[in-house]
């Protein structure tokens, strides 16, 4: 088995997705990137450095990569909902150019250039998987209820480069993946604020979303590379 990379490996769901990657008795080496080192890494992974916002550290933690190890799977596991101290806009009149450019900066920016150094690490001639955690609201077609405009729209943004990274990487590496993934609503420290709402049966554990994701990108095709998936591999129209 070749190495998987989760990058956003401190959050709920990407130390999830470490957990279950390391789990796996067939398991290649597993490699997580953060920001900062998770308290408690499954043994046998390795942590390296990696900020989304700073492209040098991308660069470097994509250079350092073992060239004798394929590269199966590179999982962008990170976003945000709204700049600190702020909440999602419920209207236009709380539209913020700084509160957009953090959205976009994390949502959409550092996950392109996460493909901009990772995607040419994959093996031309074997399967291999790039995903990155988007949000259904993020769908323009499923859009009927309005309001966090920066989310919506970042998401949105992650989804079209996601769609248009795989037209691209399908011409070098036909074998590729590429796709946008839904985790649904997991009880983590981003959604926290936003729970009120949610019902105990699609509150998710980060364990039962890293289990379902993994799920569906094992299901996938090439055929399905440039889609956007929901955890029960239920497409989401764009």
């Amino acid at each position: 088995m070749g190495a998987r990379v989760v990058i956003g490996a401190s959050g709920g769901i990407g130390s999830a997705l470490i957990a279950r990657l390391a789990a796996r008795p067939e398991a290649g080496p597993v490699l997580a990137l953060s920001r900062t080192r998770p308290d408690n890494l499954p043994e046998g992974v390795t942590w390296g450095p990696l900020d989304l916002g700073d492209e040098p550290t991308i660069a470097a933690a994509a250079a350092a990569l073992d060239p004798d190890v394929p590269l199966d799977m590179v999982l962008v596991a990170t976003g945000r909902l709204s700049a600190a101290g702020r909440t999602p806009e419920k209207s236009w009149r709380y539209l913020d150019a700084e509160a957009l450019t953090a959205a976009f900066l994390d949502n959409a920016i550092g996950p392109a250039l996460a493909a901009k150094h990772f995607l040419p690490r994959l093996p031309r001639d074997q399967a291999c998987v790039f995903a990155a955690l988007s949000a259904r609201v993020g769908s323009i077609g499923d859009n009927s209820l309005g309001g966090w405009y920066g989310y919506r729209a970042s998401k949105a943004a992650l989804n079209q480069l996601i769609r248009t990274l795989a037209v691209e990487l399908a011409r070098q590496r036909p074998q590729a993946i590429c796709v946008a993934l839904h985790p649904g609503t997991v009880d983590t420290g981003l959604s926290a604020p936003f729970q009120s709402g949610v019902s105990a049966e699609k509150l998710f554990t980060p364990d039962f979303a890293a289990e379902r994701l993994l799920a569906v990108l094992a299901g996938l095709t090439p055929a399905d590379s440039g889609g956007f998936f929901a955890w029960d591999g239920q497409p989401i129209p764009w």
